[in-house]
């Protein structure tokens, strides 16, 4: 933590220290700009004499003016860039100190029947998503919510491989957020793949070749006009020809341009990032394919990219009324500029979205590599087949305080079911979470929180925090019984390790003994992988009648009049009981 902290401090302090360089040539260039301003205005007062001199000084000033604004506005640009980064390590100190307060917490992807998001603290406040989530596009925030919900088992060395790569690229990893935190788009990514998808040509082939015949003889007719061939009425004439042909089809130009408008910023932006990953080499399968996507025939896509904002930008011009009636009357820009976009939809239009989704991907993979960084103590798994699902040595919960975490040791085979007895607040129900986050993210391919761990990939269903429905008028109890239909569903068709929190909660205890009883016996005997915590000691008489069933809990013990907890996972059932004791001292009951 000490060295994060250091690291992270550090490189704040260095891109505070550039900011300061930039600021100081920030303001030499705006002295610069409006010296050489001042000074062409008082060059020309003085060369007014002579309109030699008047254009010799127009001819030196005005590029020199120009230069010094594009210059400054680079810098403004670099100022930008090096604020975001030093906004991206502050953050993470932040987060070293576990304060949250900086991250969005993605309540919004909450699933309430989903395979486990709602019960294992995915999302929302405090959750794995708010410390995880470094993601800068709304894309990559969507994508990275969908690889923490995907429940898949497939490609995770794949995915280990590729989250350390990514997670070791410190300095690439946030400049592409840097620059992704920059990208500030009017139109989502899905929107624009849709429209170009959709889209329907209106310009004529023959406009191949009408344009440049017209412009051409645009040409002849201005120096015949000039030369005094032609008289002026037929140079009106001809302008007011090239309007009415560029007007048959104003509207769709129009509606094409208002696109245009919307779609040319997130163009301009995402090439940026595009270029980024085009130019980095890979050595992990998976970052290699996602770079793959975004390369064609040898061309970069970035540029590519970058012609096509050129292409958008071309019929922006249309709002200068001066180029509108001339450009279009005499050469008719609008109808080949229309062309040229159509021309490039035709060839590139249906691999936008591809090159969206690896932006998205390596959004996202930033977050998860990033994550991987900042846990230099947490493990990869070791996959195995060895009929062992998880061995897990001195795991803790994700999201609990390393310091007052306290570790401990699980092993379970394939077809074992554990039933965790223990008195409240003991820790029953933060262990169901560390496991479960632990197979979550053993999944995606995350360092997990164990000294180590070797793992049979096996998908996740649980049952922890049901809920009722008075929008669908659903009791508690029918809550509960519809989210273990939808487990015994789900297992007839797949395998999945079952974390279950004290079941049938919302009926009599008679009923929830032998219901609870039941239902667990169905699960041992479908092989099926698991633990359920109960306060039901009864439930524990399961394991007399199946080898396969073993008995875990966590205690507690009362001290000089209060009470204790080890947190301790261990062999057995639990013989002591605490709400009794907790009524008493809070002076609920005598």
């Amino acid at each position: 933590m000490r060295n994060l902290e250091e690291f992270y401090t550090q490189r704040v302090k260095g891109f505070e220290t550039e900011i300061e360089a930039v600021n100081q040539k920030l303001f030499t260039f705006s002295v610069l700009r409006l010296v050489i301003f001042l000074g062409t205005i008082v060059a020309i007062y003085f060369a007014s004499v002579n309109a030699k001199y008047v254009i010799g000084v127009l001819f030196i000033g005005i590029p020199l003016f120009l230069f010094l604004v594009s210059t400054y506005t680079n810098l403004k640009h670099q100022k930008a860039k090096i604020e975001a980064l030093k906004d991206i390590n502050t953050v993470e100190l932040q987060v070293l100190k576990r304060d949250y307060s900086k991250l969005p917490n993605g309540k919004e992807f909450a699933d309430d029947i989903h395979f486990f998001s709602q019960d294992i603290d995915l999302f929302g406040e405090g959750s794995f998503y708010q410390i995880s989530n470094r993601t800068k596009l709304a894309e990559g925030s969507l994508l990275l919510s969908d690889i923490y919900k995907e429940n898949s088992i497939g490609n995770i060395i794949n995915k280990q491989e590729a989250i350390s790569e990514i997670g070791k690229k410190i300095d690439w990893r946030q400049e592409f957020s840097a620059m992704a935190a920059l990208t500030k788009t009017e139109t989502s990514t899905h929107t624009i793949a849709t429209w170009l998808k959709n889209y329907i040509p209106f310009v004529p082939k023959a406009m191949k070749f009408i344009p440049l015949v017209f412009s051409i003889i645009s040409v002849a007719v201005f120096v015949a006009y000039f030369l005094d061939y032609l008289p002026e009425s037929v140079l009106i004439t001809w302008l007011v020809l090239g309007m009415i042909i560029v007007g048959l089809f104003t509207k769709k130009v129009t509606n094409l341009g208002q696109s245009a408008t919307k779609m040319k910023s997130t163009f301009d932006q995402y090439n940026q990032l595009l270029a980024m990953i085009e130019k980095t080499e890979f050595t992990s399968d998976l970052l290699k394919q996602q770079k793959a996507n975004i390369l064609s025939n040898g061309e970069n896509n970035s540029k590519v990219l970058k012609k096509f904002a050129s292409l958008l930008s071309n019929l922006d011009r249309n709002n200068n009324l001066l180029y509108l009636i001339f450009a279009n009357g005499f050469f008719l820009r609008s109808l080949t500029d229309c062309l040229a976009i159509e021309k490039w939809i035709k060839e590139h239009g249906k691999s936008v979205e591809t090159w969206f989704n690896t932006i998205a991907f390596f959004d996202a993979y930033n977050s998860l590599g990033n994550y991987a960084f900042n846990h230099p103590n947490f493990t990869y798994p070791t996959i195995t087949n060895n009929g062992v699902v998880l061995k897990s040595m001195n795991a803790g919960h994700p999201l609990l305080d390393p310091n007052k975490s306290v570790l401990n040791d699980i092993t379970i085979a394939g077809g074992q079911f554990f039933i965790i007895t223990g008195a409240n607040m003991a820790g029953k129900s933060t262990f169901l979470r560390t496991v479960s986050l632990q197979i979550m993210m053993a999944n995606i391919g995350l360092p997990v929180c164990a000294a180590s761990v070797s793992y049979s990939p096996i998908k996740l269903i649980t049952s922890m925090r049901t809920t009722d429905s008075l929008t669908d008028d659903e009791s508690y109890f029918f809550s509960e019984l519809k989210r273990l239909r939808y487990i015994v569903d789900e297992i007839q068709t797949d395998r999945y390790f079952i974390v279950l929190d004290e079941i049938l909660k919302g009926t009599n205890s008679t009923d929830k003994a032998l219901g609870s009883r039941k239902f667990v016996e169905r699960l041992v005997k479908s092989k099926s992988t698991g633990i359920i915590a109960t306060h039901d000691l009864s439930l524990c008489a399961v394991a007399d009648e199946y080898d396969a069933v073993k008995n875990h809990y966590f205690d507690a013990e009362i001290i000089d009049n209060e009470l204790h907890f080890d947190y301790t996972f261990k062999d057995g059932i639990c013989q002591n009981m605490n709400a009794s004791f907790l009524l008493k001292k809070m002076g609920i009951i005598e």
